[in-house]
């Protein structure tokens, strides 16, 4: 079992970590756009669309290591499984990327045959780096995982800065800087690792039934983070069909910047899951309603950046002006999906619930993903399609709490209303008046939520206070 000081420690040295991490991707979204050139821009993005979905390749390996292992430290490991499913895992990526090669270079020409090649390079790089992380993950060595998460970003932001400064307009190199970044990162950690990769095999036999025992566990979770992946992805690759490659970068632009408040949300459900794998069941509930207070107020406090944001990035990126006007849109995917990252995912994944997550998720995707082509190939309506993808996951996470509130007895109704309200008013004052009204109109709701949230404030506010004091007293 885990303490709860324990477990806010961690989520504060894995916030300061991501503050590396966020700076870098700071470099990465604001910067890289004004040096190189639209097209350049969109065939990276492409890249970092297909990169995302390199997760399914384990086959839901990883995600049953997860689910099976997070309970033990690791000298309670059994360093010789865990070995042995390392090695599967590098085999297997290594045909997968050999297939993709071949399909590059039998059937795509241009830059997509140079984004397939790099993609497969990434796929055996990223499976060493993520089978790392996923063991520091599990036996909850925090600080392990932000050395590495810090090293990695800084060297793909030195590499990214190289390439700016030499001038190299060529996506190519802007992604093997980050491939290069995951290897270096995924050696360093072999390092901290030590005693996974010197053990002997099991016997064929003992290394099949292992395999199958993590892939059966784990594949409806990798299933079901895939389908939360393709909420998205799904859309951008319509919009690229449909709309062509230029306007898919501006789009993918209003993601990335997105994804820049997700980082922390990332990080912290890093720590989140195997923190609650180890606390005691009757301690859930309670655990569930101090986090959910809290998330609800600081992300919608944060949505009030977007209008000071917004005015920098119309002086920075004058030829982004449209993708400025997409995140307006866009921007409240961080409330919803940050609720299902961090909470909704890890409860249910706590309370053995793969099948109702791939059950919502798949229904999500189909939604979305019809919605997408319905909007973009029939009423022919680019705005109504970003509608659309705010609208499903905001019903993901809402179907989700559903679900968890179920099992801990917790009636969310009041906060879904607020929530979807406040989302529609922030969509009205940054889609259609202008920067300072739009501010003014969303401040003003923001006061009436805060009222009416304001114990829960006034709580989050506490433990944000004790916690400093005690940071700055050790």
């Amino acid at each position: 079992m885990i303490s709860k000081q324990k477990m806010a420690s961690n989520v504060i040295t894995v916030l300061l970590a991501q503050c590396i991490s966020i700076v870098v991707s700071f470099i990465l979204g604001l910067v890289v756009p004004k040096y190189i050139d639209e097209y350049q821009y969109a065939y990276w993005q492409t890249f970092i669309l297909y990169f995302g979905y390199i997760g399914i390749v384990p086959l839901g390996l990883l995600d049953g290591i997860v689910l099976r292992y997070s309970q033990y430290d690791y000298d309670e490991l059994d360093k010789k499984k865990i070995a042995t499913e390392f090695r599967v895992l590098i085999l297997w990526g290594a045909i997968v990327a050999f297939a993709i090669c071949f399909f590059a270079f039998m059937f795509l020409d241009g830059e997509y045959k140079y984004i397939a090649v790099l993609v497969a390079i990434a796929i055996i790089v990223h499976l060493f780096y993520s089978f790392n992380y996923t063991i520091f993950q599990i036996t909850n060595r925090i600080n392990n995982y932000s050395t590495v998460v810090i090293i990695q970003r800084v060297i793909y932001a030195l590499l990214v800065i190289l390439c700016l400064v030499v001038k190299s307009n060529f996506f190519v190199w802007i992604c093997l800087s980050e491939i290069i970044g995951e290897l270096i990162g995924g050696l360093i950690s072999v390092r901290q690792n030590r005693g996974l990769y010197l053990t002997r095999d099991m016997t064929l036999k003992e290394t099949f039934n292992e395999t199958w025992l993590n892939v059966s566990s784990g594949i409806l979770l990798m299933i079901a983070n895939f389908s939360s992946n393709f909420l998205i992805g799904g859309a951008k690759m319509v919009i690229q069909s449909r709309w062509g490659t230029l306007i898919f970068g501006k789009v993918s632009f209003s993601f990335s910047v997105t994804n820049l408040f997700l980082t922390f949300v990332t990080a912290i459900s890093v720590v989140l899951f195997p923190s609650i794998k180890r606390m005691r069941q009757e301690e859930l509930p309670h655990l569930y309603n101090e986090i959910r207070g809290a998330i609800s107020p600081i992300l919608f406090l944060a949505l009030i950046l977007y209008f000071p944001v917004a005015r920098i990035l119309e002086v920075w990126l004058p030829k982004y002006t449209e993708s400025i006007t997409y995140l307006g849109v866009l921007l409240p995917i961080i409330i919803f999906s940050s609720m299902v990252n961090l909470l909704t995912n890890n409860y249910l994944k706590a309370y053995r619930k793969e099948k109702t997550m791939l059950f919502i998720n798949i229904f999500c995707v189909a939604l979305g993903f019809g919605s997408a082509l319905v909007c973009a190939f029939i009423i022919n309506n680019f705005d109504l399609l970003l509608f659309s993808v705010v609208f499903v996951i905001i019903l993901r996470s809402i179907l989700s709490e559903i679900v968890v509130g179920a099992i801990i007895y917790r009636n969310g109704t009041k906060d879904y209303i607020v929530e979807i309200v406040m989302t529609i008013i922030f969509i009205i004052a940054a889609r259609y008046f202008g920067l300072l009204v739009g501010f003014i109109i969303y401040l003003c709701a923001f006061s009436a939520f805060a009222l009416i949230y304001r114990k829960d404030i006034i709580f989050l506010l506490d433990i944000v206070k004790k916690l400093i004091c005690n940071k700055f007293r050790k």
